[in-house]
């Protein structure tokens, strides 16, 4: 069995966003290619879209420094995002009462692979 070898990845840990919120940008960019998914997040209107864009940026340099890909072929093939730690904090409410608030953090993984092209010969 041979392994595929021509993937790399990157994860942001502890982002300080829901990993809902999170979800609804990265269901937006997976399967664009590296640059264009680039481009898009520049003019996406969520805070945590600069977050994600840096992560693209850090997979897209470890595959240019450490495997040597080229750059111009590298797609987003998984994009996904995980729970991580969460805050618990509390705010006064009526009556001398409490609630309690959740603010969850989240990690963000970005796998990239480089498209081969098919090299197609003269069909005789």
């Amino acid at each position: 069995m041979q392994k595929n070898n021509n993937t790399v990845k990157a994860i942001n840990k502890n982002v300080r966003c829901s990993p809902r919120k999170i979800g609804l940008v990265l269901d937006y960019i997976r399967g664009k290619k590296a640059e264009i998914a680039l481009k898009d997040l520049d003019f996406v209107r969520k805070k945590v879209a600069r977050d994600i864009s840096k992560t693209v940026k850090s997979a897209v340099a470890n595959a240019e420094n450490n495997n040597q890909f080229d750059i111009d072929n590298l797609y987003i093939k998984e994009a996904f995002v995980g729970k991580s730690l969460v805050m618990k904090r509390f705010r006064p409410r009526a009556k001398g009462r409490a609630s309690g608030i959740k603010k969850p953090f989240s990690n963000i993984t970005i796998v990239l692979q480089e498209k081969q092209e098919k090299k197609n010969g003269p069909k005789n």
